[in-house]
């Protein structure tokens, strides 16, 4: 076990799950994580479809239901070509 800082990808200061009221970043006690290794956040809405955008150019996520221990894969994930063909040449 490592304590650990557990942040999401994007530039703002509300992007760390690992926070006390107050936005007071705090570390948690987790298992130690290597490269590749994933992080399951259940009920995680936001960071789903309906919430989801480009910000900071990145790509939506894909999403995976899980029922019954089984998972299937529900949305794939946006491939980057599909955002940059929405950016115009300036």
């Amino acid at each position: 076990m490592q304590e650990t800082v557990v942040a999401g990808p994007l530039c703002e200061s509300g992007d760390v799950f690992t926070q006390a009221e107050g936005g007071i970043v705090e570390s948690r006690l987790l298992p130690v994580a290597q490269v590749g290794d994933y992080l399951v956040f259940h009920d995680a809405g936001a960071y789903g479809a309906s919430m989801s955008s480009n910000y900071n150019s990145r790509t939506h996520a894909a999403e995976v239901l899980v029922d019954d221990g089984q998972e299937r894969l529900i949305r794939r994930r946006q491939p980057l070509d599909d955002l940059l063909r929405l950016e115009e040449d300036c």
